[in-house]
């Protein structure tokens, strides 16, 4: 019913920039909350940025001022816009929906399917 699809990932350099998106489709359904997730190889998978139906943001203090997230209501789209790169930014990045099916009032929450972001020289 619910169903995200990312894309924007690859190999930059550091220093670098990417654009991630994700679209998510599907109908009978309400979103609340979007959000940035990233796991590294042996790390937990950990918050980087997430926005609130209504526009209001939070981020991990190690990407505040490099990654800005933002979200279009109208076509159900959350994109994370990462500049300013590091190696340690090199992780499996997920978007993350949550919100309300519609008809039934009952919650929901789903994960994308990730796209690698590579940091390197």
């Amino acid at each position: 019913q619910v169903h995200l699809v990312e894309s924007g990932g690859g190999l930059v350099q550091p220093g670098g920039s990417l654009r991630l998106s994700c679209v998510v489709s599907g109908s009978g359904f309400s979103i609340n909350g979007m959000a940035w997730y990233r796991q590294a190889p042996g790390k937990q998978r950990e918050l980087v940025a997430r926005i609130s139906s209504g526009g209001s943001t939070n981020y991990a203090d190690s990407m505040k001022g490099r990654f800005t997230i933002s979200r279009d209501n109208a076509k159900n789209t959350v994109d994370l816009q990462m500049n300013s790169l590091k190696p340690e930014d090199t992780a499996a990045y997920y978007c993350y929906v949550d919100g309300t099916f519609t008809r039934y009032s009952s919650r929901y929450s789903y994960w994308g399917q990730g796209t690698q972001v590579t940091v390197s020289s």
